[in-house]
């Protein structure tokens, strides 16, 4: 079965949950509450029991996976690096996992809004969940690191939708598409990988890969929790801390298309140095002078990686937005990101090309 955001999949939704929730069998739609679809890479909803309706458990998040295309792990070792974050307590506990789709333990909580980046005590949150992200072994997963394994898998789906599919975009927007295609020179990959640390000079951990504050959540109890593990793999860590700021300077509500922009980069140095800090004050270093080198090293990394976030969501939004899940114009949104990535690149290096 295929399930398409756009429609009504409340039915199709629930009688999947059905076939692996025993105690939810003979319940009917009007008996549960569901979140509007959602998601950036692949199609999520909430579903909790109306009040009044006693079912266990009381709530789940739903996640599509039939017919996922922009995944960066093949479906086996995405599955495995699931339930590994489940089994060490940063994932949410796994009810159900098969081709097509996963059943995962609800958050009671809300999602971060772009201000709360701001907040110390989220801050130092997040950066306890992603030491801990960290630390976890990497021997079961691909060699290759995030980027390169970004550009193999999308790629592709970017090329067909920049040349093939152009003429069903609005005419507006068709003249987009051809400044685009150069995200997928390999130049462009060479230009992604010197923003970050050389991997012969700092190895690759196990990283989150896109933390911005959707993908993070504040629990009732107070708790903070990393989401959506799709992008998960080997990479360097600073892109985690840079990637956490990278949806702040989203503008939204202006009255002309795309009706939204992306504006001045909100954070400061102080923000990043506070995070950074929250950070190694998870690690065991009782040397004051080594702990300085340490986060004035990072924070110069995680400066320029800020910069990888816009080639990133750029590449991502490109395969979405013939059919896209969220109510937004991805075409638009790429060229915004890719521009803005040359930009920087730009006065980083002093030249737009590698």
């Amino acid at each position: 079965m295929t399930l398409h955001p756009g429609q009504d999949v409340r039915s199709e939704v629930l009688a999947r949950c059905q076939a692996v929730l025993p105690d939810w069998q003979g319940r009917t739609v009007d008996e549960f509450d569901f979140a509007d679809p959602k998601g950036f890479s692949s199609f999520t909803m909430g579903i909790q029991a109306c009040d009044g309706v006693t079912v266990d458990p009381p709530a789940v998040l739903y996640r599509h996976l039939d017919g996922k295309e922009n995944a960066i792990l093949d479906s086996a070792e995405e599955r495995r690096v699931f339930l590994m974050l489940g089994d060490n307590g940063i994932a949410a506990r796994c009810l159900h996992y098969d081709d097509t789709c996963r059943i995962e333990e609800y958050y009671p909580g809300r999602t971060l809004t772009a201000d709360d980046v701001y907040d110390p005590n989220i801050q130092q949150g997040v950066a306890a969940e992603l030491h801990r992200f960290h630390r976890l072994d990497t021997t079961e997963l691909p060699e290759t690191t995030f980027f390169p394994l970004l550009f193999q898998r999308w790629a592709p789906l970017a090329e067909r939708v920049l040349i093939e599919e152009r003429n069903t975009f609005p005419h507006h927007e068709q003249h987009l598409c051809q400044p685009l295609l150069q995200m997928l020179e390999p130049a462009t990959l060479d230009m992604v990988l010197r923003c970050l640390p050389d991997n012969e000079v700092e190895e690759p951990v196990f990283c989150h890969n896109d933390t911005y504050h959707g993908n993070t959540m504040v629990l009732d109890d107070g708790r903070v929790k990393l989401l959506d593990f799709e992008f998960s793999c080997r990479n360097q860590r600073v892109f985690d801390f840079a990637n956490f700021f990278a949806e702040t300077a989203m503008l939204h509500g202006f009255a002309d298309e795309p009706h939204f922009r992306i504006g001045p980069i909100r954070h400061t140095d102080a923000d990043l140095a506070r995070f950074i800090g929250f950070y190694l004050d998870c690690a065991d270093n009782d040397d004051p002078a080594r702990r300085r080198s340490e986060q004035d090293q990072l924070l110069g990394q995680t400066r320029r990686a800020i910069m990888v976030s816009d080639y990133m969501y750029a590449m991502a939004a490109v395969p979405l937005a013939v059919e896209p899940l969220q109510k937004i114009r991805f075409l638009p949104y790429a060229s915004q990101r890719f521009t803005r990535f040359l930009a920087a690149w730009q006065t980083e290096f002093g030249s737009t090309r590698f």
